[in-house]
């Protein structure tokens, strides 16, 4: 899938929007100065580095979070619709998805996604970006979240929560929080869940866009031609009945 110069920046755009439109004066101004002054990197950057996973495109990271963003504005009504109590404000909800993926970009210095040279793990392996060797290992959650306090961005801890366990239990590190069976250990705030839902329904609209159409067209049942030339399947027929001795079948087979 590919963005066209004008779709990036209106998706830049629509980013920028939500900070201006959901997060408080105490927070925006620290928010736009970091986001502005990456923003060169960041528009172009991708969500994933690989095409199995989802929008491993140039501007697919800025598409991808304003997707999360809808999608969890949506998802807190049916919550709130089905009687969950309303633990977390509109601003943490904004706030958690547009900085979820955060860590993606690396650290201030080096950012982690580098367009491959190798062609041959892009074309079989779909590998478009390489992680940068200079980066030390962390995971995204806590990037994200060290990216902000470092800039003096500090999250709520419904907005910590949210970003550190926006994976679910598909990451494994998350399981003392969300796997525990007693009641006081459980998370205090639906927001978690929603944030995590929100990220797979974008998740998933991606990977349909980009490959569903791939898998129909590969699963289409192919025509055959079962047109035989005469002569041919004459001459091959008459080769087959003289290796056989019984009578009775050849008269069978010659029938058929």
């Amino acid at each position: 899938m590919k963005l066209s110069a004008e779709q990036i920046q209106e998706n830049w755009g629509k980013f920028i929007g939500f900070i201006e439109t959901y997060i408080s004066e105490t927070r925006k101004g620290k928010l736009k100065k970091f986001y502005n002054k990456h923003q060169e990197e960041l528009m172009i950057m991708p969500a994933s580095h690989k095409r199995a996973y989802h929008n491993a495109f140039p501007g697919g990271f800025i598409e991808h979070t304003n997707r999360v963003v809808e999608s969890a504005l949506k998802l807190s009504k049916v919550w709130k619709d089905f009687g969950v109590e309303e633990n977390w404000t509109e601003e943490e909800l904004v706030f958690s998805c547009l900085n979820h993926d955060l860590g993606k970009m690396g650290d201030e210095d080096n950012y982690s996604h580098i367009p491959s040279q190798d062609e041959w793990r892009k074309k079989n392996m779909g590998e478009m970006y390489q992680f940068n060797k200079k980066l030390s290992y962390m995971s995204v959650p806590d990037r994200s979240i060290k990216l902000l306090v470092d800039n003096g961005i500090l999250p709520t801890e419904n907005e910590w929560l949210s970003i550190k366990l926006h994976d679910g239990l598909y990451d494994p590190s998350n399981e003392s929080y969300l796997k525990s069976y007693m009641p006081e250990l459980k998370p205090r705030t639906s927001l978690v869940y929603i944030i995590h839902q929100a990220d797979l329904l974008a998740s998933r609209i991606e990977f349909e866009k980009e490959w569903m159409g791939e898998f129909k067209k590969d699963l289409e049942p192919k025509k055959k031609n079962y047109t035989l030339n005469n002569n041919s399947n004459s001459s091959t027929k008459t080769k087959a009945l003289g290796t056989i001795k019984s009578e009775g079948l050849k008269d069978m087979l010659s029938n058929l």
